[in-house]
Parts: structure tokens; C-alpha cells; sequence
């Protein structure tokens, strides 16, 4: 039994993959920095005696990288993941009359396709079992628009998108899917934040709620799970 996290070196992701470790899974994880990427590992590695760690290095950008990636995974662990978390993720504020030319493909390539790849690499053994769970962390900027979204909105409005789709399709074999969209979290987007830290959520609470989903019947799943910090959005 074994579950993917991709952008898993820290934030939501490793949170992510050290809660599923801890509850017994095998995982598989990625990022682009090195030593962050390490670093993950040991810290997932603690979280059980035993626990099978695939961590690579890779661009999420990059379609052959994430297609290798896939396949690398299905060398280690088999063709079946029980959980595929859809996390890596980039943000960059902006407005789209100001934006740097090809800031939205690069956004687009990171915050979607590598989702659509990589699940579409799955998906066929997952329908064939009958079973699996597919998680898109989406945002709360997939449901409304913010000051300075731009193409980070659009790409998160499209992975809502994705994830709705992929719901119904799934629907006849088994397969449950569900977005999921916090609002500001204690990560390394939010840097430099001055406020009090009770001010934002903490990865560990979006963490937890991917495993509440996961624990349902399997004649029952959460579509959608919005989340913001008790006290509402910032700005």
C-alpha cells in the first residue's frame, strides 16, 4: 500500500506524507530542491520503523520528467497507488494585464499538467482495481478571485476544473476524487507574513483532513473541502 505526494519537501506536501507514513503507507515524493528533497525523507523516514521512501528529484514542468517520474514509481512500488496527491504547486502574484509574458504557461505547466500527467499515468490500474483516491490541492483562489491572483487564479480555477471532471468520470469504476482548497497556510509562500501565527492555518490541518476524506466507506466520498483560516481570508 503506497501514496504519491508531489511537491512533498515541505509545506502541505511533506505534512501530507508524514501523516500517511505515520498511518502505515509506502510513499513516493518529489521536489526540485535537493537538499529540502532529502531532508524530507529523514523526516518521513521517522515517522515509522520501516517505511519504503521514493524520493526523486523532479521538475514538475517538465512532462518527460513527470512521465519518468510516474514510471519510476511503478518500478518501486507497482502500477496501484492507494492515494495520489496532487500537491507541487507554484505561486507568483501578478495581474493579468501586467504579467510577464509566459507567466501563465509556466504556472499552467506546474499547477495543472503535472497533475493531468501524472494521474492519467495512473488512473488505467486504479479503474482496473476498482479503488484509489485522487487529491487536488486546489485553493480557495479556484473559487474566487483575488487582488493580484492572476495566472496563479486561473490555473487553480482550472485544477478545480480537472478535479470535477475527473470526479464523474471516476464515478463507475470505484475511483473516489476529491479537490481540495485551503486558504492561507503556514508555507513557504507566505514567508515574511507578520501577523500572529494563530493568523493562518497550519499544514498539518490540511494534512489531516486528506486522511479524514480517505477513511470514509467506499460507497461514500468528499468532492470538495474548502478551508480557511477561523478568522477568514487576508488582504
Amino acid at each position: 500500500m503506497y501514496a504519491i505526494i508531489t511537491g512533498a519537501s515541505r509545506g502541505i506536501g511533506k505534512a501530507t506524507a508524514e501523516k500517511l507514513a505515520a498511518e502505515g503507507f509506502d510513499v513516493a515524493i518529489c521536489a526540485r530542491n535537493p537538499a529540502a528533497l532529502e531532508a524530507a525523507k529523514q523526516s518521513i523516514e521517522q515517522q515509522r520503523q520501516g517505511v519504503k521512501v521514493l524520493a526523486e528529484i523532479v521538475d514538475m514542468a517538465d512532462k518527460q520528467a513527470v512521465l519518468a517520474f510516474a514510471q519510476k514509481i511503478k518500478d518501486t512500488f507497482g502500477d496501484t497507488p492507494a492515494i495520489l496527491v496532487n500537491n507541487a504547486g507554484i505561486f507568483t502574484p501578478g495581474a493579468v494585464h501586467e504579467e510577464e509574458e509566459g507567466h501563465l504557461e509556466q504556472m499552467m505547466a506546474v499547477n495543472l499538467y503535472s497533475a493531468y500527467h501524472l494521474t492519467r499515468a495512473f488512473i488505467p490500474a486504479m479503474k482496473a482495481a476498482r479503488k484509489g483516491h485522487v487529491f487536488n490541492l486546489c485553493s480557495t483562489a479556484s473559487h474566487k478571485a483575488y487582488p493580484n491572483g492572476g495566472s496563479y487564479s486561473i490555473t487553480k480555477f482550472a485544477l478545480l476544473g480537472f478535479s470535477k471532471n475527473l470526479r464523474e468520470e471516476m464515478k463507475p469504476f470505484g475511483v473516489k476524487v476529491t479537490s481540495i482548497s485551503p486558504g492561507p497556510v503556514w508555507t513557504a509562500s507566505w514567508e515574511g507574513f507578520e501577523a500572529p501565527a494563530d493568523r493562518l492555518m497550519e499544514a498539518s490541518d490540511v494534512a489531516d483532513m486528506i486522511w479524514a476524506a480517505y477513511n470514509l466507506s467506499p460507497q461514500a466520498v468528499i468532492e470538495d473541502i474548502l478551508m480557511r483560516p477561523m478568522q477568514g481570508d487576508i488582504g
